[in-house]
């Protein structure tokens, strides 16, 4: 007698065990057909690419090497020294050597986690309204004419990173010229963020080795050899890795002649506030490209100047010649966000915003802005007496020259390995150290390094 809710002569649903041996002859390679009492015996841990059997589909997967950054601090964690210092990670350290989380950072989120009104849902494509064009007037100014003529272009991203990767894929797909070049040396993820975004590289000259300054002569000469309409992509101040600046009479050369060729900048602003101590300062390249008229793209990062790194809170600005151009733009931008992230994250924006647009609240911002960057240029003036004080050879002006979290000391790959083994001190293969990881209780410990590397290794 068939249940009384199935039609008398209508199929019935094939059992668990039935359907399961039926997937199990699907996904196992080809093979003679087996009978019904076969195909019944038959389970999944017969399959191949079962973990349980301690196969993988990805067995054949090579070990990827470290990044070459990020590897420094893997390096430095594994080490059981008690005298060890890193000066490879690019995040601020106070001067008891933990990190900062700032006052008025822990004053906004608590006003965000006491506000009832708040919820979670999620944000539009482009992100919190307020806090883009907060951003765009922090970076611009607030007399900027590109934001008073609404030319102005902001989509919320994931730091500075996502910023570039969105700005990338949107030149990839819609500006005519695919080449963008990037200064040498550079961050090292500008590389593969914008090769994965559809973009041609290639480099220019930027570094003087032999003056451990700007190479204007070559940055000039190398945009001037490249093709009308290429991208350029600037560091707006405290070059990453370099802590080389362009004067603003240097600014304004490159400025003259990437306008008479017709190149299109991409800013990238990590440091705002965070090289000099001083916002407007810090942004005063950025705002003579704005001042001609002309077009460009800028990435901004809170990671460094409000110390909010893991919250991953950025913006992308693209400047167009026109309030409906910039509209058209920030059409296209909500395209190659929304399958790439659909929306960007809520509570990290939120701070920003609060902060910027409450002034007793962005003046307290702006005083411990600066102490920040003040104790890191103190630390460029103790480390420089220190090698004074021991003689060392060489030239280490460029320690209180160059500005910015970073320090390209000049250092050889054999002279860091040798700092690495003997005095436990860790910095990326180039010698860049960052300035904010040392302190009273170290600086004399890596003056000693690098007299010895010097000395020891020419």
């Amino acid at each position: 007698m068939a249940p009384s809710h199935v039609q008398p002569g209508a199929p019935q649903e094939p059992s668990a065990d039935r359907r399961l041996s039926t997937l199990v002859r699907h996904l196992l390679p080809s093979s003679p057909r087996r009978t019904a009492a076969e195909d019944s015996s038959a389970t999944l841990e017969s399959s191949p690419t079962m973990a349980s059997q301690g196969c993988s589909v990805f067995a054949g997967l090579a070990q990827a090497p470290e990044d070459p950054i990020l590897g420094v601090t893997v390096a430095f964690n594994k080490d059981p020294s008690p005298n060890k210092v890193n000066l490879g990670v690019g995040a601020y350290r106070t001067e008891e050597g933990k990190p900062l989380v700032l006052n008025v950072v822990r004053r906004a989120e608590q006003m965000l986690v006491n506000d009832p009104t708040r919820y979670k849902e999620y944000l539009p494509i482009t992100g919190l309204a307020d806090f883009n064009k907060l951003s765009a007037k922090l970076i611009f100014g607030a007399d900027s004419p590109a934001i008073q003529e609404n030319r102005v272009a902001t989509v919320q991203c994931l730091s500075g990173t996502g910023s570039l990767r969105v700005g990338g894929e949107f030149l990839g797909r819609h500006y005519h010229e695919r080449t963008i070049y990037i200064p040498q040396p550079t961050w090292g993820n500008h590389v593969k963020v914008f090769a994965l975004s559809g973009l041609t590289v290639k480099t220019y000259r930027y570094y003087d080795p032999a003056t451990r300054g700007l190479d204007l002569k070559g940055f000039l000469e190398d945009l001037s050899s490249a093709p009308t309409g290429a991208i350029v992509l600037l560091h707006a101040c405290a070059h990453n890795p370099t802590g080389v600046d362009p004067t603003i009479d240097e600014w304004e050369q490159i400025r003259q002649l990437m306008r008479s060729k017709s190149m299109l900048p991409f800013f990238d602003s990590a440091y705002q506030g965070f090289a000099s101590g001083n916002l407007d300062k810090d942004a005063q390249s950025v705002r003579m490209f704005v001042a001609d008229g002309g077009e460009l793209l800028m990435a901004q990062s809170y990671a460094k100047n409000m110390g909010l790194y893991g919250e991953r809170v950025g913006a992308l600005s693209i400047v167009c010649g026109s309030a409906d151009v910039a509209g058209r733009v920030e059409s296209q931008l909500k395209l190659v966000t929304r399958p790439m992230i659909s929306s960007p994250p809520l509570h990290g924006a939120s701070i920003v915003a609060t902060i910027l647009k409450d002034s007793e609240m962005y003046h307290e911002w702006t005083v411990e802005l600066k102490a920040m960057a003040d104790r890191i240029i103190s630390m460029r003036q103790q480390l420089f007496d220190a090698l004074k004080a021991r003689g060392t050879p060489g030239d280490w002006s460029h320690i209180i020259k160059q500005i910015g979290m970073f320090t390209f000391t000049g250092l050889t790959s054999e002279q860091v390995a040798f700092m690495r083994q003997e005095y436990h001190i860790y910095m990326t293969s180039d010698g860049r150290i960052s300035m904010a990881g040392l302190n009273a209780k170290n600086v004399n410990q890596l003056a000693d390094a690098i007299h010895a590397a010097v000395t020891q290794l020419k």
